[in-house]
């Protein structure tokens, strides 16, 4: 992956760091330092991403290479701290890595390590420092949470404010339990810290608020989770509000929601891979807030459990849909930023306001770094039409072709 960006390498450790806590049999924790405390050069941030998991595969950064833009090699030297251990090592390993420059060249180097002394415990920290407006930082991780909880596999939240003489820390705890196969939960706890010197701006709000919790979805489906979230997305105005917006949605039940999953048969190159799609209708409100619907969707899409950019391959599928047959017309599907939006054309404004979330996963985990997910046309478009189909057969008179709108009028009329 090429670092064209401060913000895109930060979510790319974050997403690896969440993985390795994932292979591990145990309750791990990932955290996100973010500490601006040089009061002469606020810019200046000392970043660190650290978890609790199965210890990192310094493979991992092999493909990672940083752009020759000169935008980014001003903010950064291209220097990644790294400190490292297994359950079964009786050290902490220390690596330097500059990823600047020709991938095949050496590039990492080995510092001393530093004795556990008998201790059991695994985990890894990655830290650089940078010069960036930590706004940007914030805004962009912050955002990257809220869409995480849309998969709704948080079961519990906290909200800790420590504040000190020279600094002011906040952090947000939000529990995950991420198990694929046995329905034994595994427990990741993720929180982001903010520190920063008593001057102008280090002083920062919540930076997200985790979903409420709820023991039932030990015992759901990632589907109906992911049903659940998008629902509390959709209320929420794509999380820009903490609550239900009452005015827009004085019921839930006023909500069309459609779901389904495509999988591979057996001997498929891609047989343990899964696409699940949930499609959610809303009405337009008739006493709309200031956050007004419109005839765009953005499309939420995930990969193993994680927010991602779309692929053009599954922008392309995006657009070769028989959305006609489900009364949709279908104007561009465009790509904005790696983010899908669909505008859409015709009697749109007679449906409402559309959402979409879609997630593709391995149905075994894999080790970060390892197996990329290849995108699958053909599963997109199955899991979609399933989705589709499920939000037709349960709301009768919705997402009518014109054909079948023609034939109902005629039906009408004749009786």
């Amino acid at each position: 992956m090429e670092v064209s960006s401060i913000e895109r390498l930060c979510l790319h450790l974050i997403s690896s760091a969440f993985q390795r806590c994932r292979l591990s049999e145990n309750l791990c924790r990932l955290s996100v330092v973010l500490n601006c405390s040089s009061a002469s050069d606020p810019s200046l941030i000392r970043i660190s991403i650290s978890d609790t998991g199965s210890g990192i595969c310094l493979e991992e950064f092999n493909d990672l290479t940083c752009t020759k833009e000169v935008g980014v090699a001003e903010k950064w030297d291209g220097l990644l701290s790294i400190q490292t251990t297994s359950i079964c090592d009786y050290e902490i390993h220390h690596y330097n890595m500059n990823i600047r420059g020709n991938p095949s060249e050496i590039r990492l180097t080995t510092l001393p390590s530093i004795s556990k002394n008998g201790s059991k415990f695994s985990g890894t920290e990655v830290s650089f420092s940078v010069s960036e407006c930590i706004e940007i930082l914030l805004r962009e991780i912050k955002h990257f949470f809220q869409k995480m909880l849309v998969l709704k596999i948080p079961v519990e939240s906290s909200l800790l404010e420590l504040r000190g003489q020279n600094r002011v820390m906040k952090m947000i705890g939000v529990v995950y339990g991420m198990d694929l196969e046995s329905r034994l939960v595994r427990n990741v706890t993720a929180d982001l810290v903010v520190e920063g010197g008593d001057f102008p701006g280090s002083r920062y709000e919540t930076v997200f608020l985790a979903s409420e919790c709820n023991v039932s979805h030990f015992q759901s489906s990632y589907l109906e989770c992911l049903k659940s979230g998008l629902e509390d997305y959709v209320l929420k105005h794509g999380n820009s509000v903490n609550t239900k917006c009452d005015s827009c949605f004085p019921c839930r039940e006023n909500l069309k929601v459609g779901s389904g999953t495509a999988y591979h048969r057996e001997g498929h190159k891609n047989a343990g891979l899964a696409m699940e799609a949930v499609i959610i209708i809303n009405d337009f409100p008739t006493n709309p807030c200031c956050r007004s619907c419109s005839a765009i969707t953005e499309v939420l899409y995930f990969e193993d459990f994680l927010p991602s950019s779309i692929p053009q391959s599954s922008l392309n599928a995006l657009t070769s849909i028989g959305w006609k047959s489900y009364g949709l017309t279908l104007v561009s599907a465009m790509d904005q930023g790696g983010c899908a939006l669909l505008e859409w054309g015709g009697n749109v404004s007679s449906y409402g306001q559309i959402n979409v979330a879609l997630h593709c996963y391995h149905r075994q985990l894999m080790i970060p770094g390892g197996h990329k997910i290849q995108s699958d046309q053909n599963l997109m478009k199955r899991a979609i039409k399933l989705a589709l189909d499920d939000l037709k057969e349960k709301h009768e008179g919705t997402l009518l072709s014109e054909n079948a709108l023609k034939v109902l009028f005629l039906s009408v009329c004749h009786s």
